[in-house]
């Protein structure tokens, strides 16, 4: 591997050793309300929740009919009509749903409180509806219906709420996320928060302010490293503490929670000491071609480096000395190197990668007592295009990692690259690329073209099968990975991505069960490839497929708020069985106004033509019979 290229993900992997909190969390269990305090009960526990995407909270209700005092016998139908209802539930668990009114619409306090905490979480919001989740009960993160929202602030969702104090010295003006990847009202949205607790002195003196050091919005970063130095507003207390409850807005619209995962933060003081090392030079290809050899130079060394010896190829070095750790505890350690290693705690062997030319980074779990144990590191390395590369850390489930080497040894990137940014301009942008679906290097996609549109709603559109492979709204891609070096041929798109599925949509089928193609097949799929539409600038991408001709169509509708695919199909003739599959997904359901809700409201699927939801391979599918010349749906997120 290329010295830059390793180097890339190298740092990759050091950021993730030294700050990514990729350890077990605690799940809040939504069978009941126990984990709150107790509120006025429009916060309740419930088993899914329906949202009509069309319908505002704050829509009018339909008036009664003026009595004229003339009496008229009514019929069922008009003495019961239905209103449309923007959230509807069914019970069971699992999920938390706030259903406010003018009587009950208390906030929700967790029963328990908390410093420094990682908090994960999915919520729901119906049209025009509003919460927020504050932190210690004090900073507010907002939940707002922003789909669409062009240029957010910090009372879209995701922003960090302002107060209202009017004395100078008390004022914040909150924060506005860095863009906005919200989903459509009654879609389920995933957000991530990292924050850590104001510090006080033993005097009570605030000696650090509240941070979120990062918030994610649907896989996107919306705030990185915020300093909130004061109560936003509406918090449960005017004041700043070590610690505080969660709490969740529950007084200006229906909100629902799902899948809250959260881990309660601190120090920890592990430590390592007593260092001693041996260095050997030589060809090695495993720890016993050298253990057992003089070394070339010993001695002890005040931190675990790879430094110790002045060469940077052909080496083999021993490292012992004391690990010490504060608790009775599962310890994770984290060995980030180059070359070959091995690594031992107490003489039981936890990581054993002997390839003098390899590297990465290894985990080993260790449940330990409080106390001092020997440790034993054992690197070498022969590959001459990577440097010296040694690094530890350890924690424990509820603790930061904590560094046990020296700075040089391991820097967290050594070798900056400046990213390859690829932007949509007056006219919409074509980039042929590598992608792998769901960020999955086994589902690589290597057929398809990434589509950036100057609305900022993007596509790419996979040659190999003749199908949408995924959606998203923002910047168009990364395409560092692409061209940087050597480059390995793919790009990342920039936003909330929606993946959609991977295989052949349009297919004459043998009966009702047959499964799609995964790929277009030999003989029966060709990519004709694309041509430029004059008036749009906008790909028409071509395939045969079975004698049909056809032509696929995409663009943004809606004011860049979804993306419409029309397929139009020439040669129809009269065979039958020709069906095309519009989505898939762990469960697809039909929505009150028409449309379909794919993979546990992930997305929305509407389309005019007669749909069908059928099993295949343990999958939901949404398929329509192509029995005229075209098909035609939006793909909604």
């Amino acid at each position: 591997m290329h010295r830059k290229i390793l180097m890339a993900v190298i740092a990759m992997i050091s950021v993730s050793a030294a700050y990514a909190q990729d350890t077990p969390m605690k799940k809040l269990i939504l069978q009941d309300m126990s984990a709150f305090k107790p509120q006025a009960g429009n916060w309740q526990i419930v088993g899914d929740v329906t949202i009509d995407p069309t319908i505002d909270i704050h829509h009018e209700p339909e008036k009664a009919p003026v009595e004229t005092g003339k009496k008229k016998k009514k019929s069922k139908e008009e003495t019961a009509p239905k209103t449309p209802q923007a959230v509807t539930f069914t019970a069971g668990t699992g999920v938390l749903l706030n259903m406010n009114d003018e009587s009950k619409k208390d906030n929700l306090v967790s029963a328990f409180e908390h410093g420094d905490i990682e908090l994960e979480l999915e919520v729901m919001l119906p049209k025009g509806s509003n919460s927020g989740i504050y932190l210690q009960g004090r900073y507010e993160v907002q939940l707002l219906d922003s789909w669409g929202v062009k240029s957010p602030s910090f009372s879209d969702i995701g922003g960090i709420y302002r107060n209202w104090e009017s004395e100078p010295s008390k004022i914040y003006m909150g924060k506005a996320p860095l863009s906005n990847p919200a989903k459509a009202p009654g879609l389920w949205q995933k957000m991530s928060i990292s924050f850590r607790a104001p510090k006080f002195d033993a005097s009570g003196k605030k000696i650090a302010n509240a941070r979120f050091v990062s918030v994610e919005l649907n896989g996107v970063k919306i705030h990185d490293n915020v300093e909130v130095p004061l109560p936003t507003g509406g918090p449960i207390e005017n004041n700043e503490k070590a610690t505080g409850p969660l709490m969740i807005q529950g007084d200006h619209g229906p909100v629902a929670f799902r899948n809250v995962r959260y881990k309660l933060m601190k120090e920890t003081k592990v430590s390592l000491s007593d260092i001693s090392y041996k260095a050997f030079k030589g060809t090695f290809s495993e720890v016993d071609d050298f253990a057992t050899l003089k070394p070339v130079k010993a001695g002890a060394t005040p931190e675990l480096s790879a430094e110790v010896l002045d060469d940077e190829n052909m080496y083999g070095i021993i490292y012992t000395g004391k690990i010490n750790v504060p608790e009775d505890e599962t310890y994770y350690f984290d060995i980030s190197y180059t070359g070959g290693i091995t690594f031992s705690i107490n003489n039981q062997r936890l990581i054993d990668e002997q390839r003098p030319d390899g590297g990465g980074r290894n985990r080993a779990t260790l449940a330990l007592k409080a106390g001092t144990y020997p440790f034993e590191i054992a690197n070498f390395k022969t590959a001459s295009w990577m440097p010296p590369r040694l690094g530890l850390t350890a924690q424990t489930a509820n603790t930061y990692p904590v560094v046990l080497n020296a700075y040089n040894s391991f820097p967290p990137d050594d070798d900056p690259t400046s990213p390859i940014i690829i932007t949509a301009g007056a006219e919409p942008r074509l980039l042929r690329a590598f992608i792998d679906f769901k960020r999955d290097r086994s589902q690589r996609l290597t057929h398809t073209i990434g589509v950036g549109e100057p609305a900022k709603i993007n596509y790419v559109y996979d040659l190999g099968s003749g199908n949408l492979a995924c959606v998203w709204r923002g910047e168009f891609v990364n395409a560092t990975p692409m061209w940087h070096d050597r480059g390995d041929g793919s790009f990342r798109p920039l936003g909330a991505v929606q993946y959609l599925f991977i295989g052949q949509p349009l297919a004459f089928l043998a009966n009702a069960n047959e499964a799609f193609p995964t790929t277009g097949k030999d003989g029966e799929y060709r990519s004709k490839g694309y041509t430029i539409e004059e008036e749009t600038r906008r790909p028409i991408f071509k395939y045969t497929y079975q004698g049909l001709d056809v032509e696929d169509k995409v663009y943004p509708e809606d004011n860049a708020r979804s993306i419409t695919h029309e397929v139009a199909i020439k040669n129809r003739g009269t065979k039958t069985g020709l069906y095309y599959k519009l989505a898939e997904g762990s469960s697809i359901t039909k929505n009150p106004n028409g449309s379909y809700a794919i993979d546990d409201k992930q997305y929305y699927i509407q389309t005019s033509a007669p749909a069908t939801v059928r099993d295949v391979n343990g999958k939901k599918e949404l398929v329509v019979a192509v029995d005229g010349s075209n098909v035609k749906y939006t793909i909604i997120w």
